[in-house]
């Protein structure tokens, strides 16, 4: 099956022109734009191919025996999507917006290096100059700077615990930490300091109860961190990343930002916890319980930007997929081609884009992943033209090098 001919149904008259100096239907507009771009970063790889599952395909489940999602319908089935792809049943939460055509994804997207590497990878998307280790700025901070308009500190905002790459360069930026702490040891962890607390609070006609309750939720957070403690190589893709668990308040915050503060237009936020070489589970187990976080997260930020919502685009990227085929340890190994998932109130939603041959042995990149059919970069660009009206010559400055093959398909716009 050659997922390519569904791009037709978009029309021959709404893809992209080739050229270096064609990148739209309609020329941008000169002026500042008040348009908002939020990007969240997985890094340590997550499984597109159980994110957007090729259900219809039969080769997915005689690759993926043990982790693959069952057919819609079916126990522990993937959400219908298209009648051949299906998202997984932790995303539950996101299919109001596929239903309203606010939710798209690009598949056997990503990066055109080869690298394996989480922290090359990681670089090379954060830096959108693949294979060039040189490069001084990310392309968020070259973008905040060819936007038209007045710079502010705040018009760049990262959220995390350090600044990440993708923000780093010339243009000013704003980093702010992760609300979420529960998952980190507190002073009351200390046996001695435990003890004196326990004393004041425990027969306390008024805080006693509220004391208790309080610390056993937060002990029952750290005794599932310690059962389900990730190895040293994922800490290290990660990059000091926190796990989800965390990212609907961090979104709920975001949300809030934005709407009290509309110098605010660029935001960034990392995720870590993807690195699912072991124990991956298929509709339930570790990648399950990474994503519901993140698809509840990603709800909330849409529901609390509220109108502000219909003039932003969220795009959410990693640094490369996973094999195909599950591992001996019921898990995935680092891969090539992902998916990009794209909502927004202006999305051209309801519809997974991108140049699909399926998951056949011949079909897979080195007989092991997917392709990189999609360079990442035209997706990004698209958005930056189509969405925050960019002009060709800036286009360049942000997305230097960028690759002569275009995307087939306009995921943006009117």
């Amino acid at each position: 099956m050659r997922r390519r001919h569904f791009l037709n149904a978009l029309g021959a008259g709404l893809l992209l022109p080739a050229g270096r100096g064609a990148w739209a239907v309609s020329a941008p507009a000169a002026g500042p734009t008040n348009k908002k771009l939020i990007v969240v970063m997985l890094r340590g790889a997550v499984d597109g191919l159980n994110v957007v599952a090729p259900v219809g395909d039969g080769n997915y489940l005689r690759l993926r025996p043990t982790i693959g999602l069952a057919a819609p319908g079916m126990a522990g089935g993937a959400l219908d999507l298209d009648g051949y792809f299906g998202l997984h049943p932790a995303l539950a939460g996101l299919q109001p917006l596929w239903a309203a055509r606010k939710l798209a994804f690009v598949h056997a997207s990503g990066s055109p290096d080869a690298t394996r590497s989480h922290f090359d990878a990681q670089d090379y998307m954060e830096s959108a100059t693949p294979g060039r280790k040189n490069t001084p700025d990310g392309w968020m901070n070259r973008l905040v700077a060819a936007l038209p308009g007045p710079q502010s500190p705040s018009r760049l905002l990262g959220i995390g615990p350090v600044l990440p790459r993708i923000l780093s360069g010339h243009a000013a930026a704003v980093n702010l930490p992760n609300v979420a702490a529960a998952a980190r040891a507190d002073l009351l962890d200390r046996p001695a300091v435990k003890a004196a607390f326990d004393e004041l609070y425990a027969n306390h006609p008024r805080f006693g109860r509220a004391y208790a309750e309080g610390r056993n939720a937060h002990r029952e957070v750290m005794d599932a961190l310690e059962q389900n403690q990730m190895s040293r190589e994922m800490q290290a893709a990660d990059r000091g990343a926190p796990l989800p668990n965390g990212f609907p308040d961090d979104a709920a915050r975001l949300a809030g930002l934005m709407r009290n503060d509309p110098k605010i237009q660029l935001a960034f936020v990392a995720l870590g916890g993807w690195d699912t070489h072991a124990n991956q589970g298929a509709a339930t187990g570790q990648l399950a319980n990474r994503l519901a976080p993140l698809g509840q997260g990603l709800a909330v930020l849409a529901e609390r930007l509220g109108p502000l919502f219909d003039d932003t685009v969220v795009v959410v990227m990693s640094e490369f997929g996973r094999t195909a085929r599950e591992n001996g340890n019921g898990g995935t190994d680092h891969g090539h081609g992902n998916v990009m998932w794209v909502m927004g109130g202006k999305v051209r939603g309801g519809k997974v884009y991108g140049d699909w041959d399926g998951v056949g042995d011949t079909k897979l990149n080195e007989g092991r992943d997917l392709p990189v059919t999609t360079d990442f970069r035209s997706v990004l660009a698209q958005i930056s033209e189509e969405h925050l009206m960019l002009g060709d010559k800036r286009l360049e400055q942000v997305f230097p090098a960028m690759p002569q093959k275009r995307a087939g398909f306009r995921i943006v716009g009117a």
